[in-house]
């Protein structure tokens, strides 16, 4: 199979969607790779070291989407690139379509098969496709809450662990799962008080054999999450409802009550956000402030680690992009059940119920399309 890597055109994206030891396990598979000249210099991974692994050079994304019968990425496409997709090409990478109609409507135009990194199941539960980013997305929310908590950036001044005779910030956590678990690692480690709120008690209480008294957990309902919000110094949502569109647990009002200076962070923004007041920013304006609370909404936060995010991201993509390349794209769908949760849009029709539930379009199971 011919595949190509085109050059992420998102603000501030240098991620890249295969590293030269992916090219070189996918060459060694007899397949043809084509990656655009200069995806990867950003983070270090020059040219030269991509055709030492077997790749080809394109020169162009243009030259990119036509050489290649399956386009590997790590965002979503923009518009531009979508308008360089054709029916039946297969596109492998994040979408996040619940809340972006514009880009499924045209992805469902393009014609183009597209498998979503975030809607892979894994074995044993979960979506190992989403899990690296959202453990560096998790990490990095702890990161940039403590910097915009500083004056200078927005915030009331308060530093995350306190010193000794000052208390430390109170951070709040919305979200037990792999977003939620990392941040609560962070902020623990950095002495922060932190309470954090999930509706699955089993995780709780795993939570609370780790941490012990280091941690408050709450089962999440409107009161607790209210409670704890307007206490808070730092709220970081982590709410994810696979393949759908985030639920908002923090609404306007609940913003416009907590302490002025105090900031939130978003990770679900990829998914629409679980706070009424959240909108999608960049890592050039990363911010901007609501009733005084400061607002980091940026919809790639891994951007900005590129390179740890892109080993981390290729460590989780390149079996089933080897099962995709090596079968063909319907008969890797049809033995696994697990990329076959993958398939959001091919040719024209949505195959992921949530995304078609959330937009207005018929679902069309992934297992008819293959029929």
């Amino acid at each position: 199979m011919r595949i190509a890597v085109p050059k992420e055109i998102k603000n501030h994206e240098y991620r890249v969607g295969l590293t030269p030891a992916s090219v070189r396990e996918l060459v060694g598979h007899g397949h043809e790779v084509w990656v655009q000249a200069g995806a990867g210099a950003a983070i270090g991974l020059p040219d030269e070291q991509y055709l030492a692994a077997g790749a080809r050079l394109a020169a162009d994304a243009a030259d990119a989407f036509q050489r290649g019968e399956m386009i590997v990425k790590v965002k979503e496409p923009q518009p531009g690139e979508i308008a360089m997709l054709r029916e039946g090409q297969l596109l492998y990478t994040y979408l996040h379509l619940a809340p972006d109609p514009d880009q499924t409507a045209g992805l469902v135009k393009s014609g183009a098969v597209c498998v979503a990194y975030e809607t892979v199941t894994g074995p044993g539960g979960g979506l190992p496709l989403l899990a690296p980013m959202s453990e560096v997305a998790g990490r990095m929310a702890v990161q940039a809450g403590a910097a915009h908590l500083e004056k200078s950036k927005g915030g009331m001044g308060l530093l995350l662990g306190g010193v000794p005779g000052v208390a430390p910030a109170h951070v709040v956590i919305l979200g037990a799962g792999v977003v939620g678990t990392h941040a609560l690692q962070v902020a623990v480690g950095m002495g922060a008080r932190v309470t954090v709120l999930d509706k699955n008690v089993d995780r709780l209480r795993q939570l609370d054999l780790i941490f012990g008294n280091r941690i408050t957990t709450l089962y999440s309902n409107a009161h607790s999450v209210e409670e704890s919000v307007l206490s808070a110094d730092l709220v970081i949502g982590g709410v994810l409802i696979p393949g759908a569109a985030a639920p908002k647990l923090v609404t306007r009002a609940m913003v416009s009550q907590m302490r002025p200076g105090a900031v939130v962070v978003d990770v679900a923004i990829d998914q629409g956000g679980c706070f009424e007041t959240s909108r999608a920013t960049t890592h050039a304006e990363p911010t901007y402030v609501v009733d005084g609370i400061v607002h980091y909404c940026v919809a790639n936060m891994p951007g900005a680690v590129a390179r740890t995010s892109t080993f981390a991201l290729n460590n989780a993509t390149i079996g089933h992009a080897q099962a995709l390349a090596n079968l063909g794209w319907r008969a890797a769908l049809a033995a696994d059940p697990h990329l076959r949760a993958g398939l959001n849009v091919a040719f024209g029709q949505v195959t992921c119920a949530p995304v078609a539930e959330q937009l207005g379009y018929a679902h069309v199971p992934a297992e008819q399309v293959l029929a």
